[in-house]
């Protein structure tokens, strides 16, 4: 199969460029390092060491005996992607080639008009270039939990029946977004919906919660092949830097009362079910939407997970509480579907048996390059926050 990444190099994108390519697909990366511009001006970086691009894909080559061709500019440029949809001829689209953060969307109006600009004229390029040049091609775009929010209702995929003065209907779930970011998915959503019904494309909208994981198969066959692995109050996860922190020593940071719950997965089982989905197209004129998740967490669920596990290394771990810089629900009912990706055979791997091995070592291993202060939260969502930690509160093992 040609399969066309765009944001292949990204935190996810490298690795499913890898992914394919190793298991014989012909693979083409689209990249414009905007990711790697953010970082210098947030004044922040991987905590892995990522080598460019271009010797990324050199060392692939040396290393497997295998190619991966090169894109290099911007999505939102119409006449570059184009002519890569024109000339490469993807059979499937996966598309992680957008800014991936709530808070950088919510630092000031320029910063959220910039995600808004990348994230929706980016997908609609992608759109009208499959329009004109690839009409049979597949988009596997990555999309969000965090476009349904957190309502006192169970989570379909995607789509629910609903009866309304006596007639019925089958109509997408109501969105409730938490950042301009996350409504930038929910834009998306709209557009690739409305393209495959006026076009006839054939899309996947994957829901995905929170990805964590260092190592994959491929890239741990070199250091050169490494992906990125974000800590930082823009681009990290909860999880992402409850770790570092754990290795740093800083208390935990919780954001209030810590009871918000999410849905959670391996980076590894992220390639399963792109893998999956790729394998297993829609029909032309339909846009499915998978909810991809493995486990559920609290906040403080994840925190006292991440200290069990920081314990078997020797660390000593604190978890304090912090005045939350979002605007959320601090308790909510949570219980999204994820069987689709299920059924077509998702295997996954779970937290408490990848936790210290695949992340919390790893991490160690670079605790130099740990910058302390890009972990503390300072962008918020209203003015008037405050960066002091509320309390710094002892948990018994028994409360996990």
């Amino acid at each position: 199969m040609r399969i066309l990444i765009l944001g292949g190099d990204g935190y996810l994108g490298w690795a499913t460029a890898m992914y394919f390519s190793q298991r014989g697909h012909t693979v083409g990366v689209v990249d414009n390092f905007l990711r790697r511009q953010m970082h210098a001006e947030r004044g922040t970086d991987s905590l892995t060491p990522i080598h460019s691009l271009h010797a990324r894909v050199d060392a692939w080559r040396e290393v497997t005996g295998r190619a991966i061709e090169m894109f290099v500019g911007d999505i939102q440029d119409w006449f570059f992607i184009s002519k890569v949809i024109a000339d490469f001829k993807p059979e499937a689209i996966v598309h992680y080639g957008e800014i991936p953060s709530a808070p950088y969307s919510m630092i000031d109006v320029h910063h959220a008009v910039r995600v808004h600009e990348n994230n929706v004229n980016g997908t609609l390029n992608v759109l009208w270039a499959m329009h004109q040049f690839a009409p049979d091609s597949h988009l596997i775009k990555l999309g969000t939990m965090g476009e349904y929010g957190t309502p006192n209702v169970d989570i379909p995929e995607g789509y629910f029946e609903v009866e309304y003065r006596g007639r019925k209907d089958v109509l997408p779930f109501p969105k409730q977004a938490g950042s301009f970011y996350h409504l930038t998915k929910v834009h998306d959503s709209n557009n690739i919906m409305f393209a495959c019904k006026i076009w006839g494309l054939r899309a996947t909208d994957l829901n995905q919660g929170v990805v964590y994981g260092i190592e994959t198969e491929e890239s741990n066959l070199d250091d050169r092949l490494l992906t990125r692995f974000d800590y930082d109050e823009s681009f990290g996860t909860a999880l992402n830097r409850f770790c570092v922190q754990a290795v740093a020593g800083i208390p935990l940071t919780l954001y209030g009362k810590g009871h918000q719950t999410r849905g959670y997965l391996n980076i590894l089982d992220t390639l399963q079910c792109v893998e999956l989905t790729a394998l297993h197209p829609p029909q032309p004129g339909q846009m499915r939407v998978f909810n991809q998740w493995v486990e559920h967490f609290s906040v403080l669920d994840l925190a006292l997970h991440v200290r069990t596990a920081a314990r078997q290394v020797g660390l000593d771990v604190k978890i304090a509480h912090y005045i939350n810089p979002r605007v959320e629900a601090e308790e909510h009912y949570y219980n999204p579907d994820h069987n689709e990706l299920y059924g077509l055979g998702l295997k996954p791997h779970l937290l408490d048996d990848t936790l210290v091995e695949q992340v919390i070592k790893r991490i160690i291993q670079y605790k130099d390059r740990i910058i302390q202060h890009s972990i503390i939260p300072r962008i918020y969502w209203q003015r008037g926050g405050t960066e002091d930690y509320v309390e710094i509160v002892e948990y018994e093992d028994n409360d996990q």
